[in-house]
Parts: C-alpha cells; sequence; structure tokens
C-alpha cells in the first residue's frame, strides 16, 4: 500500500498542477472572477457592438458574473486572436471574432497561430448580410442595369474597401472572381473613409455590410443594388432589394458570421456551461432586438452547437483560401 501511495500521489498531484486554476466545471464560473470577451477590433466598430451585446445577454446564464469587452486591435486582428490563443484555457478568457477565423489562414502566410489547432469552438452567434451599392452619380438604376455598365466599363471601375481581410475587400474579391471582371482596387483605413468618397463619387462600388450601409441606403446617399444573402431580407431600408443569387450569380452567398472562441484545451464541462449559456444568450428578447436592429440574424441552426460551429469555419477556410490565392491578395 505504501508503495502505491508513493507512486500514486506523486501522479495525482502533478495531474492537478496540469488542470488550470478554476477549470474545474463544477466551479466554474466563479462569482469573484470576471469573463473577458477579447474583440480584435478597435471600439465603436460592428464587431465590438455585437460583443458587448452579447456580453450583457451572457451574464444571467452565467449566474451574473461579470462579463466584460476587451479590444485588442491590429493587424487584421491577428493581435487579438493571438492573444486568445495563448491565454489561459479556464473559461475566463474568450473571443468573438468573425469571417477573419476563415480568412486569416490564407491572407496572412505566418501566424502565430493555428485556427482550426489552437481554439475551442463555442458556437456561432450572428451573420449580417452584405450589400452591393455604389456612388449616388452611377448611371444604373438596378442590379440588371449595373451588369451592362459594369460590361461596358471593364478595366475602368473601382472598387473601395476598408484595408485587406476586411469585410467588404472579401465580398469584392469574391464578386470579382464570381463574374469574371477584375476592377481597380481602392483600400481605405476602414469603413467610414471609404463611404465618404463612395458618396462623394470618388470610387464607384463598394460591397459592405448592413450594419455600415442601411442607413446611408435609407437617406439615398447611395444607390443599392443587391444583398448577398440567398433570401431576401426583411429590414424595411432593404426588403426591396434582390438578391445576387436570383439575378443570376446562383448561391452566391457572403454573410459576417460571428463566432465565440475559447483556447485549445479548456476543459470540456467548462466548454457545454459556455454553449449553454450562448444558447440561452441567443434567445434573450433584448439580444435578438438589438441584433435585428443592426441588421444581422441571430443563427439557430446547427452552428450554433460546438461541432457545428468548427466544420462550417473549416469549410470557410477552404472556400476563401481558393479566393485570395487566385487573387494573390496577401496580408504579409
Amino acid at each position: 500500500m505504501r508503495k502505491l501511495l508513493q507512486h500514486t500521489l506523486p501522479a495525482l498531484a502533478l495531474a492537478a498542477a496540469l488542470v488550470p486554476a478554476g477549470a474545474h466545471a463544477e466551479d466554474f464560473p466563479a462569482k469573484n472572477k470576471t469573463i473577458t470577451i477579447v474583440v480584435p477590433y478597435a471600439a465603436g466598430g460592428p464587431t465590438d457592438r455585437v460583443a458587448r451585446d452579447l456580453a450583457e445577454a451572457l451574464r444571467k446564464p452565467l449566474g451574473d458574473v461579470s462579463v466584460v469587452v476587451d479590444n485588442t486591435a491590429g493587424a487584421g486582428s491577428t493581435i487579438g486572436t493571438a492573444r486568445v490563443a495563448r491565454a489561459a484555457p479556464d473559461g475566463y478568457t474568450l473571443l468573438l471574432n468573425h469571417i477573419s477565423m476563415a480568412t486569416m489562414p490564407s491572407m496572412y502566410r505566418k501566424l502565430p497561430f493555428s485556427v482550426p489547432s489552437d481554439f475551442e469552438f463555442l458556437g456561432l452567434v450572428n451573420d449580417v448580410p452584405m450589400t452591393l451599392i455604389g456612388r449616388p452619380s452611377l448611371p444604373p438604376n438596378n442590379y440588371k442595369e449595373l451588369t451592362t455598365w459594369i460590361a461596358q466599363n471593364k478595366g475602368n471601375i473601382n472598387l473601395g474597401h476598408a484595408g485587406l481581410g476586411s469585410a467588404s475587400h472579401l465580398c469584392g474579391l469574391l464578386y470579382q472572381s464570381t463574374i469574371k471582371v477584375e476592377m481597380t482596387p481602392v483600400p481605405y483605413k476602414g469603413t467610414a473613409p471609404a463611404m465618404t468618397d463612395l458618396i462623394g463619387g470618388q470610387i464607384d462600388l463598394l460591397c459592405d455590410q448592413t450594419t455600415n450601409t442601411t442607413g446611408q441606403i435609407e437617406a439615398k446617399k447611395v444607390k443599392a443594388y443587391a444583398v448577398t444573402t440567398l433570401k431576401r431580407l426583411q429590414t424595411p431600408a432593404l426588403k426591396d432589394l434582390p438578391t445576387l443569387d436570383e439575378s443570376g450569380l446562383k448561391n452566391f452567398q457572403v454573410t459576417i458570421w460571428h463566432g465565440l472562441y475559447a483556447p485549445k484545451g479548456t476543459p470540456a464541462g467548462v466548454q457545454k456551461k459556455l454553449n449553454d449559456a450562448l444558447k440561452q444568450a441567443l434567445k434573450d428578447p433584448e439580444f435578438v432586438k438589438k441584433q435585428e436592429g443592426l441588421g444581422a440574424v441571430i443563427v439557430t441552426d446547427g452552428r450554433v452547437d460546438p461541432a457545428g460551429h468548427k466544420k462550417f469555419v473549416l469549410a470557410e477556410i477552404d472556400k476563401w483560401g481558393a479566393i485570395i490565392k487566385a487573387a494573390g491578395s496577401y496580408a504579409d
């Protein structure tokens, strides 16, 4: 017995030491600890707004524990994402990121982390549709007329975007690849200056999130041509816009989805508690109302489950990898 204990006790002690403090599922989350959702973008942007709404909705199902948002912006979201990859796998440091999780592996040829291997996938949150819009002085008044105008003006069309790897950049790449027409890219440091130049007539087209374009469309400051979802949107300002799919670009779909992640090695019990809380948060009436106000659609399908979330992201990595490689658009 003494020999058995001599071998067993050190092994148990080592095993206990390897479990991060506070990582036991039955103790998670501790009342005296704070859960931090890292947003790898600046405060005030669309992803930051989603994260702050989600943090509030998560508090109740997590037993009123404090949930805060911490913005760690820079390098196309790679800095904040790397921070979470290196964090203790105890459930107290999470990541909220969008489609960048699928494009970083191709956009950056050297990354300090692996999206498939260094994270636990906790579930998707929402889908934000995109809109194809033009300068107010652009001659076409609908998408059919736009296709004719594009064909007649090949080589002379400017397509703005908010920077390499941005939602507008990715949508523009896919659109050009699909219609097989190259346009002159005009990069900006964010959506705001791109939108300003579009309204002012300095660029021709922009494809960006409804969170950024709906107000401009309502105010008739830009011309709206189509949405990038497979079904028409119900938002009053956008409900009459055709989808690119119905306009002839079959299966064309781009949505800027947001997902929640934890560092690799986070205990299964902690992951389950976080996923259960996420599912409750996505049904919270106030959260749903706020997301609808942003033009976002709450995820209700299998992607809200960890396995479905990861399967979806892996497929997106393959999809965008081919598009980015063909365009030769790299951020490093």
